[in-house]
């Protein structure tokens, strides 16, 4: 192993979002913790919205208080606007995570407001984050593909990272194929042109990528976005996911399906498989969720673990 990937899973977030049936606060928690001891690192625990317009994460301050007692784990909260962040900031979150798209129709749909209006008050959040000593990760969805404007062309993605990266020299950007619609070559040009322009003031990549596995290109996006020099990547036990403000999107690409791809390409990434697995096998059994990913399904996979 001579190189090292981070893998961030979103499945308590992300995956759980839009189950219909809620998912009991401890189910959420043994995900957590199951991911944890598999050696998950970074993680997506929850969102701090309104509980009427997501209901499934009306016990977030629960969840991140369970995660926060776990040794080594990052924890990360996605805040739509000013009270979600103080409530993330309150509750003690590593890590907070602002998004917005760079489609209008999309942000429309998602948070109700244009994107020039997003993009001022997520500004001002970001400055007050930093100087409470708060990680920050801005996250930009529909950087490939919107679900009401199609493909999105790519100077209009590059022109809003270059606006994000602006705000702060250290703060990680997340790239999101929010639809599963991207395609490698679009990936690798995107994302490339990302980490080569908007490096960290050390020179590392403050880029991640955050993708979906829609179309069956997940993983391929996913190793594109490798090479284009991209390190860290969103994820989801099981496959679990989709948008809701997002017609047609399904799950994110799986976690164990990316840590497989990683193992053979020969990049670490700190997973114990097994555990990995068995964590997976959690996350698809919630009732309610959509499983997808591979790996899970292989019998030589599982025999390797």
């Amino acid at each position: 192993m001579t190189s090292r990937a981070i893998i961030s899973d979103v499945a308590p977030r992300d995956g759980l979002q839009s189950i219909g049936p809620f998912v009991p606060t401890e189910t959420k928690i043994a995900l957590v913790r199951a991911l944890h001891a598999a050696g998950v690192r970074r993680m997506e625990v929850g969102s701090f919205v309104s509980p009427k317009a997501v209901p499934q994460m009306a016990d977030t301050g629960e969840v991140l208080k369970a995660a926060l007692a776990l040794e080594g784990l990052e924890s990360t909260v996605l805040a739509p606007n000013r009270k979600g962040f103080e409530a993330a900031k309150g509750a003690g979150a590593h890590r907070v995570g602002l998004f917005m798209s760079v489609t209008e129709s999309h942000n429309k749909a998602n948070v109700n407001r244009s994107c020039a209006e997003s993009f001022a008050d997520l500004s001002a959040i970001v400055a007050d984050a930093v100087a409470a000593g708060m990680k920050v990760r801005f996250n930009l969805s529909c950087c490939f593909h919107c679900p009401f404007e199609g493909v999105v062309p790519e100077r209009d993605a590059l022109d809003w990272i270059e606006r994000a990266v602006a705000l702060d020299p250290w703060m990680e950007i997340g790239i999101a194929d929010t639809t599963g619609n991207a395609a490698p070559d679009q990936v690798a040009r995107v994302v490339g042109h990302a980490v080569r322009a908007w490096p960290a003031p050390d020179g590392s990549s403050r880029m991640a990528y955050h993708g979906h596995d829609t179309y069956g290109l997940g993983v391929a996006n996913v190793a594109a976005a490798w090479e284009a020099g991209c390190r860290v990547f969103d994820s989801a036990a099981g496959g679990l996911g989709g948008c809701p403000f997002a017609p047609g999107a399904t799950g994110n690409v799986a976690t164990e399906d990316v840590a497989w791809l990683f193992r053979r390409m020969g990049v670490e990434t700190g997973l114990d498989w097994a555990k990995l697995l068995a964590a997976a096998d959690l996350a698809a059994a919630v009732p309610g969720g959509l499983p997808g990913g591979r790996m899970r399904a292989v019998p030589a996979a599982r025999k390797s673990a």
